[in-house]
C-alpha cells in the first residue's frame, strides 16, 4: 500500500472514531502473520490474489466503500452470526457485513463488564468495540445479537448501552411451534430494517436479494467441494479466508472474485494439481467458528503435515450448505421460507441436536477424512457438552477425533502443536 493511500485511510478512520495508534499497532502485528499462514504457502491458486488484496484492504478500501454507501444515504448493519438474514438487509437497500472479533486483543476494557472466564469471541468483541479498534462497529447503522448462548443474552445487556442493537430470539429447540417463534422474530427484524433504511421491503426485492446470497452460497459450495478430490487443490487456511471474507466484502465484488477462484480450482482438480501433498491427512475441523483472524488450527495442521479439508462450523459447510428456496410468491411466503432455511442450521445451541449430528458423519464420509480436530473456544459450554455424541457417532463409524479448547491468544500454540502432531503421527500409523 502506497504511504499517501495508507495515510488516506487513517484519515477516515480517524473520523470515525478509531484509536489510531492502537489501531497500527493491530495492523503492524497483523501484517507479518499473514505473510506466514498465508503468503509462504507453495503452490497456491493465483486467484487468491483477489482474497490477499481484500484481506489486506480489510479496514482500508472496504471501510471507504460503505462509508460511500453511507454518504448515499444507505445503511449499514453489523451483525455476529449466522441467523441474521442478510437477504432482509439487501431487500432494503442496506449492506450487512461481519462486525470484529477473534484477536486477543481489548481484553482489559472487556474485563471491566465481563467476567475474565467468559468465551473469548464475545470477550474480544466488545474489547474491539471498547478499545475503538473496528472500524465496522462505528459505521453500523445497527448491531444485530442473537440468543445462541447464554453469554452472549447477556452480553447484549452490556452492547445496549454502546450501540444501536437490535437482538433475534432464537428458540431452543426445532419443532412446529419453532417455526412459528423464529417467523415472527424474522417479522421483527424485517420492520427493523425498514424503520432504520426508510426502505419498505416488498416481493420483488426481496425475491432478488435471495437470489443474490443464494449465488454466493453456491460458488462456495462448489468451490469446497474440490476439496474432497485428492490432493486436494487449494490448502485449508485459503478456503478458510475465503469463507471468512464473504463476511465482510462487497458481494459482487466477492461472486467474481470467488468464481474466477472456482474456475482455477476446477482446472488444477483436473491436471490433478494440489496444494498440499495427498499422502498427507485429510482432516475435518468442527465446532465453534474460526472468525477473522484466527487461522491457528488450520496453520498448525498444514505445517505439520496435515490438510485440512472440510469446516463443519460456521465458518464453513453452515454457512452456505443450504440455499433459500426460491418463488415468485407473496411476501409473507418468502419471509415463511426464508425463516425455514434459517432455522436449518444447526448450532450446538438446540437440543436436541441430531441434524447437527447427522451432517458432521455426512461431511466425514463426503470429504473422506482421516480424522477430525473438534475445536471449542473456552468457556463454550454448549459446543463442549455436545462433543460427547459428536464422538460417539465419530467413532461408530470408525473416524477418530481429537477435542481441543484453544482461545485468541499466541499462548497455547506450543501445547496445542503437540497434541496435533500426535494426532497427524496416529492416524499416519493406523492407515
Amino acid at each position: 500500500m502506497a504511504e499517501k493511500e495508507f495515510e488516506g485511510h487513517n484519515h477516515m478512520l480517524k473520523n470515525l472514531g478509531i484509536d489510531i495508534g492502537a489501531h497500527d499497532q493491530l495492523m503492524q502485528g497483523l501484517q507479518p502473520m499473514f505473510r506466514e499462514v498465508f503468503l509462504s504457502q507453495k503452490n497456491r491458486p493465483k486467484a487468491m490474489s483477489y482474497f490477499d488484496f481484500r484481506m489486506s484492504e480489510i479496514h482500508g478500501c472496504r471501510i471507504r466503500e460503505l462509508s460511500e454507501h453511507k454518504e448515499k444515504g444507505g445503511k449499514v448493519i453489523g451483525a455476529f452470526c449466522l441467523y441474521v438474514p442478510e437477504e432482509i438487509v439487501l431487500a432494503a437497500g442496506g449492506m450487512m457485513v461481519g462486525l470484529c472479533a477473534g484477536a486477543d486483543i481489548g481484553g482489559p476494557e472487556a474485563e471491566q463488564y465481563l467476567p475474565r472466564n467468559i468465551c473469548p469471541l464475545i470477550r474480544s468483541s466488545l474489547g474491539m468495540k471498547l478499545s475503538r479498534l473496528c472500524p465496522y462497529f462505528e459505521l453500523a447503522d445497527l448491531v444485530v445479537g442473537e440468543t445462541t448462548c447464554d453469554g452472549k443474552k447477556k452480553a447484549w445487556e452490556i452492547f445496549q448501552d454502546l450501540i444501536p442493537l437490535h437482538v433475534m430470539h432464537l428458540p431452543a429447540m426445532k419443532g412446529t411451534k419453532a417455526q412459528e417463534l423464529w417467523l415472527e422474530e424474522m417479522i421483527k427484524f424485517k420492520e427493523k430494517v425498514e424503520e432504520i433504511t426508510g426502505n419498505e421491503i416488498d416481493a420483488a426485492g426481496l425475491k432478488e436479494a435471495i437470489a443474490r446470497v443464494n449465488r454466493r452460497r453456491a460458488i462456495l459450495k462448489r468451490l469446497n467441494e474440490t476439496r474432497k478430490i485428492s490432493p486436494t487443490p487449494i490448502s485449508g487456511k485459503d478456503a478458510l479466508l475465503v469463507t471468512q471474507l464473504g463476511f465482510s466484502d462487497d458481494i459482487e465484488q466477492f461472486l467474481e472474485g470467488a468464481e474466477t477462484l472456482r474456475q482455477e480450482l476446477e482446472q488444477r482438480v483436473r491436471n490433478s494439481q494440489g496444494a498440499i501433498d495427498a499422502a498427507m491427512p485429510r482432516l475435518m475441523v468442527s465446532g465453534c467458528p474460526m472468525v477473522l483472524p484466527n487461522w491457528k488450527i488450520h496453520h498448525i495442521v498444514e505445517t505439520n503435515g496435515g490438510a485440512v479439508v472440510c469446516e463443519e462450523a460456521c465458518t464453513g459447510q453452515r454457512y452456505f450448505r443450504d440455499p433459500v428456496e426460491e418463488s415468485d410468491g407473496k411476501l409473507d411466503n418468502q419471509l415463511r421460507v426464508l425463516s425455514d432455511r434459517y432455522l436449518k442450521l444447526d448450532c450446538a445451541c438446540f437440543t436436541p441436536n441430531d441434524d447437527r449430528i447427522n451432517n458432521i458423519i455426512d461431511l466425514a464420509q463426503q470429504y473422506r477424512v482421516d480424522g477430525v480436530i473438534y475445536n471449542i473456544l473456552q468457556f463454550c459450554t454448549t459446543y463442549a457438552v455436545e462433543f460427547y455424541r459428536v464422538e460417539k457417532a465419530l467413532k461408530g463409524i470408525g473416524v477418530p477425533v481429537l477435542r481441543v479448547e484453544t482461545d485468541y491468544s499466541q499462548e497455547d500454540i506450543g501445547p496445542l502443536t503437540n497434541r496435533l502432531e500426535a494426532f497427524l503421527e496416529m492416524i499416519r500409523k493406523t492407515h
